[in-house]
């Protein structure tokens, strides 16, 4: 359910997404893939290499990036403190019951995954909601990384590597 009125803006607050980054340690990826050519793939390896725990759940997968797959949300059974979604909109409000019923701290949906009814659910639930953003990007946007490679980060600093 996409409404056209739906301002997915309000959820892409940069302050938002850097205290989400900072205070995460545990990142669980809905839909993530074993297919290295996959985004979902290279987005749970750059977090696994940037120091995040990433537990994939997907029912297609038993095993991703050396980590064991989950059927679903609801089968993890240590704290998680970002719910990624890498899966069709239409999937968004299932998957946000499941972040709030497991306790997440943050939903982050990536590109185009956006879906109001998702969005109402996991805020209602008391959870940050971070929308059409990936987390790699912004990640790689608010460590400073990108801005080494020339990109516009939107961002005036001198200082490299960390958080502001």
């Amino acid at each position: 359910m996409n409404d056209a009125a739906f301002d997915v803006t309000r959820f892409q607050d940069p302050k938002t997404i850097q205290r989400i980054l900072l205070g995460a340690r545990t990142i669980a990826i809905v839909g993530l893939s074993s297919n290295p050519l996959r985004a979902s793939h290279f987005v749970g390896y750059y977090l696994k290499r940037h120091g995040y725990r990433v537990i994939p759940v997907n029912p297609r997968e038993t095993e991703v990036l050396g980590e064991k797959s989950y059927p679903s949300l609801l089968d993890v059974h240590e704290p998680v403190d970002i719910v990624d979604v890498f899966r069709a909109p239409s999937a968004l409000p299932g998957i946000a019951k499941e972040a709030v019923e497991i306790g997440a701290k943050a939903l982050w949906c990536q590109f185009g995954v956006i879906n109001e009814e998702g969005a109402r659910i996991a805020a209602e639930g008391g959870l940050d909601v971070v929308m059409d953003r990936c987390i790699k990007v912004e990640h790689a946007r608010y460590i400073g990384r990108m801005g080494w490679l020339g990109f516009n980060t939107e961002r005036i600093t001198s200082v490299r590597g960390g958080l502001q």
